[in-house]
C-alpha cells in the first residue's frame, strides 16, 4: 500500500480520532497559557496575502498545470488551481509596496512559466468555460487507489484526499450543490475547486485587545465583499436543462463561491463554514476551533512538513484542526518573523470571504481596504461593534446574493444602525483610509489602492454586476447561455492582462 493511500486510511481511524482529540486539547492548554502571558504579543502590525488562480489552455477552457509552472507558484486542491503567497511585512507604506512588489514579482513569473506550458493563469474568481470533457465529468471522476476512492483531478496530496473522504462519508457519498439554475450532485469535495479567493492576513500586535479587531472585522465582512463580487456564473454546461437564461441573470448570486466552499463541506452538526461567532477574550479562537467537529485528522509524526519552528511544533495537531476551521473569518497562531513588527510568535486575522480579482493592484487594494478599515475602526473606537451578530451575518449573505446592491446594515460613528448604503460606503472608506494613516502610508499610495476600489462604489458596479452585464449583452445578440459566458470569459481575460485596475473597464 502505498504511504498516500495508508495516510488516508490511518487519518479515518477511530484510534487516530481519539489520539488527535486528545493532543488538540492538550495543546489549547499551551497555547491559553501564551495568550495569557503575552506570548504572542508583537512590536506592530504586519499584513501578508494569499491568492488563489486557476489555468486554462489557449481556447480559454479550463486545463491541468503541469508540473513545470510550480516552480513558480505553490499547488493548490485542483489540478487546474494554483496560489501564491507574500511573505508578512510591517503594516507600513514600505510594507504595502513590498507587498504589491513580491505579488506582481511572483505572477509575472508563474505566468510566464504557464505560458511556456501552454497555458494562461486567470486572476478570476470562478471558472466558466468548461474542460474538454465537460465540467461534471471533470469534477466528479474518480479512481480507486489501492482501495480508496479519491477524485481524478485533485491533487494528489493525503491531506486533501482524507478531507474529501470524510466529508463524503458524512455526506452519506453524495453532495449537494445547489444555487439559482442549477441543482447538481458530486461524490467529492472538488466542485469547491470551481471558485478561487484572495485572503488578506493582519497581524495584531497587542493580544490583550485581538477581540476587539476581530469582532469589528467581522461586521465588515457584508460590506467588504459587497465591493468585491466577481462569481455570478457556473460554468454553462452545469446548468440545469431548460434553465431560462433571462431568469438566471436576475437570480443568480453575486457570489456563488460562497455557496460552492460551503456547500462542499457543510456536513457536520454545526456546519463548519459559515460566519464565525464573536469572542469576548482571545483564548476563545482556540475553544472555537477545539469544538470544531474534526475533519481528517493527522498527527505530527506523520508529516514532515520541514517546518523545524519549535513554537508551532507544540501544536501541530491544533494547527491541523485550524486548518479545518472553514469560518469566513479566523485566527491564525503562530506566524513568521517580520522585521520590525514580531519574532514570529503572533496572532492574525485571517479574512476569507473575498473573491479573486481582476488585477494585482485592485488585489492589493482590497488588502489596504481590509487591513486599514479593521485598524481604523478599532483606532477610532468607532460603534460598529455594538452592531448585534445576526445583522451582521445577514449583511453578509445580502452581499454574497445581491453584490454592491445588497441591503447591508451597519452602526455609524454617532451610534445610529443604518442600511442606507451612502452611509454605509462613506464611513467604509472613510475609516480604511484612517485606518491607513494611523499606519503612517503616505497618501499617494492609499489613493494608488483605495481609489480604484472607490471607483467601484462610485459607479455602483463591480466584476460580477460586469459579468452579468456583458452575459445580458450576449443573449441580446442571439448566443446561447453557454456561448454568452465564453464570450464574457474571454473579454474578462483579455481587459485582466491589459489593464491595471478594474476601474479602468469601467
Amino acid at each position: 500500500m502505498s504511504d498516500r493511500v495508508g495516510l488516508v486510511e490511518r487519518s479515518l481511524s477511530t484510534p487516530t480520532r481519539e489520539e488527535f482529540d486528545g493532543r488538540v486539547d492538550e495543546q489549547a492548554t499551551f497555547l491559553r497559557a501564551a495568550i495569557d502571558s503575552g506570548e504572542l504579543d508583537t512590536e506592530d502590525f504586519a499584513v501578508g496575502l494569499e491568492l488563489e488562480v486557476y489555468a486554462v489552455d489557449d481556447d480559454g477552457r479550463l486545463a491541468r498545470i503541469p508540473a513545470s509552472v510550480f516552480e513558480a507558484c505553490n499547488k493548490e486542491l485542483g489540478l487546474h488551481n494554483a496560489e501564491l503567497n507574500t511573505d508578512p511585512d510591517p503594516f507600513t507604506t514600505a510594507g504595502i509596496e513590498a507587498q504589491a512588489a513580491a505579488l506582481r514579482s511572483q505572477w509575472e513569473r508563474a505566468t510566464a512559466a504557464a505560458g511556456d506550458a501552454a497555458r494562461e493563469l486567470v486572476l478570476d474568481s470562478m471558472w466558466t468555460v468548461p474542460p474538454t470533457d465537460g465540467s461534471h465529468p471533470y469534477l466528479s471522476a474518480m479512481d480507486d487507489r489501492e482501495g480508496v476512492t479519491v477524485p481524478r483531478n485533485m491533487r494528489p496530496a493525503p491531506r486533501y484526499w482524507a478531507i474529501d473522504r470524510d466529508v463524503a462519508r458524512h455526506a452519506g457519498g453524495e453532495l449537494s450543490f445547489d444555487v439559482p439554475g442549477a441543482t447538481v450532485e458530486f461524490p467529492s469535495i472538488l466542485f469547491e475547486s470551481l471558485a478561487t479567493s484572495i485572503q488578506p492576513h493582519l497581524q495584531i500586535p497587542s493580544t490583550e485587545s485581538f477581540p476587539a479587531y476581530y469582532n469589528a472585522a467581522v461586521r465588515t465582512l457584508g460590506p467588504v465583499l459587497a465591493l468585491a463580487t466577481n462569481s455570478p456564473f457556473l460554468p454553462g454546461d452545469l446548468y440545469d436543462e431548460g434553465t431560462d437564461p433571462r431568469a438566471l441573470l436576475a437570480d443568480t448570486h453575486h457570489e456563488l463561491r460562497i455557496a460552492a466552499f460551503e456547500q462542499s463541506v457543510n456536513y457536520t452538526d454545526p456546519p463548519k463554514c459559515r460566519v464565525p461567532e464573536d469572542i469576548e477574550t482571545t483564548a476563545d479562537v482556540v475553544s472555537s476551533v477545539v469544538a470544531d467537529p474534526p475533519v481528517a485528522p493527522f498527527l505530527s509524526e506523520w508529516v514532515d512538513d520541514g517546518d523545524g519552528e519549535e513554537f508551532v511544533d507544540n501544536f501541530w495537531e491544533y494547527d491541523h484542526k485550524r486548518g479545518t476551521y472553514w469560518r469566513w473569518l479566523r485566527a491564525v497562531i503562530g506566524g513568521d518573523p517580520v522585521d520590525g513588527a514580531g519574532d514570529g510568535r503572533s496572532i492574525r486575522i485571517e479574512y476569507r470571504p473575498l473573491p479573486t480579482q481582476p488585477s494585482v493592484r485592485d488585489i492589493v487594494g482590497f488588502q489596504c481596504l481590509v487591513c486599514g478599515l479593521v485598524v481604523g475602526l478599532v483606532a477610532a473606537d468607532h460603534p460598529l461593534a455594538e452592531l448585534d451578530w445576526a445583522a451582521a451575518e445577514r449583511s453578509f449573505y445580502a452581499a454574497v446574493e445581491d453584490g454592491i446592491d445588497a441591503d447591508l446594515a451597519w452602526v455609524t460613528a454617532d451610534g445610529d444602525r443604518t442600511s442606507d448604503s451612502e452611509t454605509i460606503f462613506a464611513e467604509v472608506f472613510e475609516y480604511a483610509r484612517r485606518g491607513l494613516r494611523e499606519r503612517g502610508v503616505e497618501p499617494a499610495t492609499v489613493d494608488r489602492y483605495l481609489a480604484p476600489i472607490e471607483a467601484r462604489w462610485d459607479a455602483g458596479t463591480t466584476p460580477s454586476a460586469w459579468k452579468i452585464a456583458q452575459v445580458r449583452d450576449a443573449l441580446d445578440d442571439g448566443a446561447t447561455l453557454a456561448d454568452a459566458l465564453a464570450r464574457m470569459q474571454a473579454e474578462y481575460r483579455r481587459r485582466s492582462r491589459d489593464c491595471e485596475t478594474f476601474a479602468d473597464w469601467l
